[in-house]
């Protein structure tokens, strides 16, 4: 998969269906993947008693807040929850039109909305193959609606990208020497440079098919593009339907040299299709054969593949079991150009059982994450300026990076300062040190070429004590995380592959050296995965620091995960499903009190998505108190601001940008006057029911001064800026803010510049 179509890929879903709901407080939790973990760790979960009354779902839902908040909630108003939350995945789909306006915004430069039309579908592929299975599943008049104001505000969207591909990109592209062409805007010498292009390039990798009755059906890949086409036989007249298989592995734009046609100016880069060129050969590919017509299609498969861990030895040969059943999942969505050939496009949906409801006909592109290609042209002009991320200050010379740790914690915020400089050095040093005595770390994705791995099975290798969690079920990262596990075990390193309930999405990695006054450990905490290529797309935080109340608990969590334990306790971290949802409850339940008793109250939290019940029933009876509350949220977010006597005091924006806004960060008043005396968290979890209840994840405090000045100074620019940030209405719309002629600074340039240039004034 691309690393570019990662770029917004970490907005992961689990199922929901009105089979699988679970309530609270009267709202819908979506997620039936984590019904299932509950029902396992919380064997009195009686489904009955909780369809009858929704509050006895408190029972499983493992948090015992010494303040109420669900009941004193719903005993203080008559709005109900219905009225303050809004639809995830409705959510979700103005989020992803949010990315579109990228594209269609012409503050943005050429090749980046390019890349955001690609960005925009790679983002609809994922919500098919993990969303709509699921959703269909509810088969009320609610369910259905539900679908249908999806296709609805689907429709709409897939036309406005093509026109903005068609009206505004391509033409754009043309005037800066770039030139998308059909076949029949080649010029002769260019059709033939093409068919020998086929010829050499291309034929040897196609597999000419046929679907005929005396033929196995083929086998259709998820997210394949194909060539439908009906033949006919001219000695018997016999008609029999074919396909052609666009191959993925091969450039989906060939670019010609040919001399220029008519129009054209010397220096111009002329690139087609590759399907084009395929469909217009294939003739070849059936000498003989007429063709009638073709049609360009693309199938799309559900991902969410349910294997019960019973049948199998162990959840490693699982994960490989969901890896081939993915494959043959059943398919959601059939995408077709414009005009298919009727009975061909009959016969497809036939085929794979679909309704008209999975059928798409689009205007311009079947695959716009094509343009990945086409982003990548070396055009400076037509593109967002370069950025390097910068050393971090306290980390630019050449001193030990343990000596500087032990100087004081060192916050870090990527892609502005320099992952590799950072968090890679941290491990790759404690590697080769040889007073490193142990090194554990969890994994999530790491990617294919990760330095962190090679740097693990290196201590392991010198003798090192080395652990490493790596998350199996890590959604499309399965095949490389096992990977990467056996040559881990190769090397001698002990490797945890998690349990089959919960998934482990911390972001923490532990060093222990042996000092002159004894044992020392050193701890990453981040916000996003070790991965070196997504850390220069995704804005995250990381704290390195060997606080001994810090490392401690850290210790104490990789004993929990990769030994056995029931109870354990941490002093300091918040830690999910052990503690972290009680805490944040407990952390939005004072400043309830502060603000009564006339305190300063605040609540800014920045993350990636919010739906928890429980965590929104907490906000909205804080915005009742009175509690100003400020929420940056990039994604989806399930409550709406506004709402009288309810959500009145939240305001909710998102924003979007040339990097992922991955980070999570929390800010809590409590009670004091100097913003920089409230609490400061950083963590791998957004406020969702999976995060908080079914996975593992780990929010760290921030106490230093000068960490706590840099956390601030991210959450001030983000509410300042006028032209990155939507704002969320009170029906569960966005608008963008647009600054005034006079602004300046973040106002003006947006969250995303006036950090680079802050980082760049930094490191004059």
């Amino acid at each position: 998969m691309l690393v570019s179509a990662r770029w917004f890929f970490d907005l992961t879903y689990q199922g929901i269906g009105q089979k699988h709901r679970l309530a609270t407080v009267g709202l819908a939790v979506a997620n039936r993947s984590c019904r299932a973990a509950t029902i396992s760790r919380f064997p009195h979960f009686d489904e009955a008693r909780v369809a009858a009354d929704p509050k006895q779902s408190a029972d499983f839902v493992d948090i015992h807040s010494p303040v109420d908040l669900v009941e004193r909630s719903s005993a203080q108003t008559d709005t109900t929850p219905e009225n303050v939350t809004t639809n995830r995945d409705i959510s979700w789909l103005e989020f992803n039109h949010r990315v579109l306006h990228e594209a269609v915004d012409e503050r943005t430069p050429l090749l980046e909305r390019a890349k955001f039309l690609a960005i925009f579908t790679s983002n609809l592929d994922e919500f098919f193959m993990k969303r709509i299975a699921v959703l269909r599943e509810d088969s009320s008049a609610q369910g259905k609606d539900l679908l249908h104001r999806i296709r609805v505000q689907l429709d709409s969207m897939l036309r406005q990208q093509a026109t903005q591909f068609r009206d505004h990109i391509v033409p754009g592209l043309a005037r800066h020497g770039i030139l998308l062409r059909r076949w029949n805007e080649l010029s002769p010498q260019q059709r033939a440079e093409a068919n020998e292009i086929f010829d050499s390039q291309v034929s040897p990798a196609l597999t000419p098919l046929i679907i005929h009755p005396t033929q196995p059906f083929p086998f259709f890949s998820n997210l394949s593009l194909s060539i439908a086409l009906m033949l006919r036989d001219p000695r018997t007249d016999e008609s029999i339907d074919a396909r052609v298989k666009v191959p993925t592995e091969l450039p989906q734009w060939i670019e010609l040299t040919s001399e220029v046609a008519a129009g054209e100016r010397a220096g111009e880069r002329v690139f087609v299709r590759l399907h084009a060129v395929i469909r217009e050969n294939a003739g070849k590919l059936y000498p003989g054969m007429e063709i009638v017509s073709t049609t360009l299609f693309r199938l799309t498969r559900d991902a969410e593949v349910e294997v019960s861990e019973d049948d199998f030895q162990g959840l490693r040969e699982m994960v490989r079991e969901q890896i081939r059943q993915r494959r043959y999942e059943p398919a959601v969505r059939l995408e077709f150009g414009a005009t298919p050939d009727p009975h061909l496009r009959d016969m497809l949906q036939k085929r794979f059982l679909l309704t008209d409801d999975d059928i798409y006909e689009l205007e311009e592109e079947l695959d716009y994450t094509s343009l990945f290609q086409i982003a990548g042209i070396e055009a400076p002009a037509l593109r967002d300026p370069v950025w390097k991320p910068t050393t971090p200050l306290r980390l630019a010379d050449e001193a030990n990076i343990f000596d500087v740790i032990r100087d004081g914690d060192v916050l870090l915020h990527h892609p502005y300062e320099s992952f590799d400089e950072s968090v890679e050095r941290f491990i790759s040093t404690a590697a080769s040190d040889s007073q490193t005595v142990a090194i554990k770390m969890t994994v999530y994705r790491v990617g294919d070429d990760t330095p962190f791995v090679r740097s693990l099975i290196k201590a392991a290798e010198s003798g090192k004590q080395v652990a490493c969690v790596i998350e199996l079920k890590a959604r499309f990262d399965e095949e490389r995380n096992l990977h990467w596990a056996t040559e881990l075990e190769r090397a001698g390193a002990h490797v945890t592959v998690g349990n089959v309930n919960l998934k482990t999405h911390a972001k923490v990695a532990l060093v222990v050296r042996k000092e002159a006054r004894g044992l020392r450990s050193y701890v990453h905490i981040g916000t996003g995965n070790y991965h070196v290529r997504t850390a220069r797309l995704y804005t995250d935080i990381g704290l390195l620091s060997c606080d001994p109340a810090l490392t401690a608990d850290v210790v104490t969590l990789f004993h929990q995960l990769t030994g056995h334990s029931i109870t354990p306790t941490f002093k300091t971290l918040l830690v999910a499903p052990t503690n972290m949802r009680e805490r944040f409850l407990q952390l939005i339940a004072r400043e309830i009190d502060h603000q009564r008793a006339g305190r300063p109250s605040r609540i800014v939290a920045k993350m990636n998505q919010l739906e928890d019940p429980q965590i929104i029933a907490a906000l909205c009876e804080a915005s009742r108190a009175g509690v100003m509350i400020d929420l940056i949220v990039r994604g989806f977010c399930c409550v709406l601001p506004g709402i009288p006597n309810a959500t009145d005091h939240i305001t909710v924006r998102s924003i979007i940008g040339r990097f992922l806004e991955h980070s999570r960060i929390w800010y809590f008043a409590a009670g004091k006057a100097d913003v920089l005396e409230g609490d400061f968290f950083i963590g791998s979890a957004d406020w969702m029911y999976r995060n908080l209840s079914s996975r593992v994840e780990v929010v760290a405090p921030v106490v230093s001064r000068h960490g706590r000045e840099r956390l601030w100074e991210i959450l001030d620019i983000a509410l300042r800026d006028q032209r990155q940030a939507w704002i969320m209405n009170s029906s569960g719309g966005y608008e963008q803010l647009h600054p005034h002629e006079q602004s300046g600074g973040p106002e003006a340039i947006g969250t995303q510049q006036a950090l680079i240039e802050l980082t760049q004034r930094r490191s004059a």
